[in-house]
């Protein structure tokens, strides 16, 4: 017999692959098995789709389902009595029906039924991102287990690599409620005891705490196999967590962009060479390959900041200014991923530095390795180890104050640096044609005084006409030397600004998963005042919650380490040019005076 479902509420599609539903209507399933909250089916218009799986009740045949039959998975058998039948529900005005969940993206690629469904790379989060504060609860048979974070040594394996798990409650359906939304509970629930509460899940399945894997680490669901080189320590240092140094620090140049060509000379492109220190051995790469690499570490670890690439450009890609402008923009890249304590470290940073250019088979060995890695996701925060004891517990008031600080201090130094760099652009430009053109137009009206006074052949005026002629040669340099300024000084503060720019867009993304986490233990404990929640079960939460808060805090320790360094050596280089620039503006302007001495 055909799956059906009767819909409990009107529905109206918005975006593509989603049909409208009317109150009452019967409409055929595809499957009962819900994508992200949302069934596929087919209504009574013969239109197929994608519509709130809570905004239906699936009809069963009374044969084929073993009494009681109830819509939702986690509701106790016998614990509630069963739903009325759809006409004694309230009528939609007096019940509104439950807010579905967030809809994929226009035009998003829905899988066909049964697959895997991949969310979309695209962040919807920004600074102003709700937190999940209205959370939901729902209720539970007697959750097993506890929540603390399991370390045990996997049987059988090899030394120094260790299965580490959260023992997870049992799973819920995305809304994490056991009755429908918007309708009360139905009698016979009684007093929930003490375990019969846990953490809901959030409505939005496309943010960036749930996507990075942070709400199912949160709630107890990693569990990975973690070598003793792939965890990540934080440290407690004299500002706070910070991320355990790089016990063998190095740095990498780029050097001498060449054009290559392949397929006999068909493809071209531009390789660049790398130099390592720590081996010595220079390799060559391409864009796509720092492409490649930005975008695997950019998905594995969801709360560092990576470095932003520079910009691709379609055009103009063998143009000798672009190919000096994205070289120092890679220079920058590099030494922000030399300097950083974790991704320095990476396995798939350190392949893409030492593989040989001319060993295909090697790199593709590797390529594949850092594309298979397991710990990534949820169990990506199973690798960060914390402080333990006395003293390296943190204050979740004051963890929360410092990361809202934080996030005041990204967005008004994002605004600063958007309005530098358009200052900074825009008196370039000045520099390069107006200043240049206007000290030209003066060297030139000189020029025209000097061979007018030419025209008196008396002998005495001969020096006056030279020293003249001399000054508009000055201040034709003059303009020269405003025009190649802005290398020296503009385009290096601009080139570091992109940068960070980048560094900045990060961010929200970050904090984002912090305040999901934190978000899930002020829940939690509001069970636990409420009776509803073992306090075991919470402390495991706010234990997870700590790891995710100790890595964003040493995160934004980083940033702030790696800022005042950048910017100092930034600020003191713009101004030694700047004073080098007008010490030879002063030279010109002197030399030109001294020519007045003689006449």
């Amino acid at each position: 017999m055909a799956l059906r479902a009767r819909a409990l509420y009107d529905f109206r599609s918005e975006n593509p692959g989603e049909i409208s539903l009317r109150e009452h209507e019967v409409l055929s399933l595809c499957s009962e098995q819900d994508i992200e909250g949302w069934l596929e089916g087919v209504n009574s218009r013969g239109d197929r789709g994608l519509f709130p799986a809570s905004y239906v009740q699936v009809i069963r045949a009374p044969a084929a389902e073993p009494p009681p039959a109830a819509r939702y998975a986690n509701v106790p058998v016998g614990g509630f009595e069963p739903l009325p039948p759809p006409a004694a529900f309230k009528p939609a005005a007096q019940q509104p029906p439950p807010e579905p969940f967030p809809p994929p993206p226009a035009g998003y690629p829905f899988p066909p039924y049964g697959g895997s469904y991949q969310p979309s790379q695209g962040s919807d989060d920004d600074w102003d991102d709700d937190w999940d504060d209205s959370s939901t609860v729902a209720d539970e048979p007697g959750a097993l287990g506890s929540s603390y974070p399991d370390y045990e040594a996997a049987s059988g394996s090899a030394s120094g690599r260790y299965r580490l798990s959260t023992r997870s409650e049992p799973s819920l359906g995305p809304r994490g409620a056991g009755h429908p939304p918007g309708h009360p509970h139905p009698p016979g629930g009684g007093g929930a005891a003490k375990s019969s509460a846990t953490v809901s899940r959030n409505l939005n399945r496309f943010s960036t705490f749930v996507k990075s894997g942070g709400e199912a680490f949160v709630l107890g669901e990693a569990s990975g196999f973690v070598k003793d080189g792939d965890k990540l320590c934080v440290v407690l240092g004299s500002r706070g967590p910070e991320w355990q140094e790089n016990p063998y620090p190095f740095q990498c140049s780029i050097e001498d962009p060449t054009k290559q060509t392949k397929f006999k000379g068909m493809k071209s492109y531009i390789a660049y060479k790398l130099v390592p220190s720590h081996t010595g051995q220079q390799v060559h790469r391409r864009y796509k390959h720092f492409d490649w690499l930005y975008g695997r570490l950019a998905e594995k670890f969801p709360v560092i900041s990576v470095p932003h690439l520079p910009e691709k450009q379609a055009t103009g890609r063998f143009e000798e200014d672009f190919i000096s402008k994205r070289r120092k923009g890679l220079a920058w890249w590099m030494d922000h991923m030399c300097s950083h304590p974790v991704l320095a470290q990476c396995d798939a940073f350190q392949h893409f530095l030492t593989c040989p250019s001319t060993d295909e088979k090697a790199w593709k060995q590797g390529k594949r390795k850092a594309e298979k890695d397991e710990m990534v996701g949820a169990n990506f925060f199973l690798t960060i180890s914390v402080p333990t004891g006395p003293g390296a517990s943190l204050d979740l008031q004051e963890v929360e104050s410092q990361v809202d600080g934080f996030k005041a201090f990204t967005k008004k130094m994002d605004e600063s640096a958007l309005q530098l760099n358009h200052t900074a652009n825009e008196f370039a430009r000045k520099q390069v044609t107006g200043f240049k053109k206007e000290y030209q137009k003066v060297g030139h009206s000189f020029k025209c005084l000097s061979q007018a006074f030419e025209l008196d052949q008396q002998a005495f005026s001969a020096g006056l006409n030279q020293a003249i002629a001399f000054t508009a040669e000055a201040y034709d340099a003059i303009g020269d030397l405003f025009a190649d300024q802005p290398r020296q000084d503009l385009d290096p503060v601009m080139d570091l600004l992109a940068l960070y720019q980048g560094h900045l867009a990060n961010f929200p993304d970050i904090i984002h998963v912090q305040k999901g986490a934190l978000t899930k233990v002020k829940e939690s404990k509001r069970h636990v005042e409420e009776g509803k929640m073992e306090l075991q079960k919470a402390e495991g939460i706010q234990e997870r919650c700590n790891i995710i808060s100790f890595a964003t805090l040493a995160e934004i320790n980083h940033f702030h380490k790696i800022r005042v360094r950048d910017f100092k050596s930034q600020m003191q280089h713009f101004l030694q040019q700047q004073i080098l620039f007008f010490q030879k503006v002063t030279q010109k302007l002197e030399e030109a005076l001294h020519k007045y001495d003689s006449v």
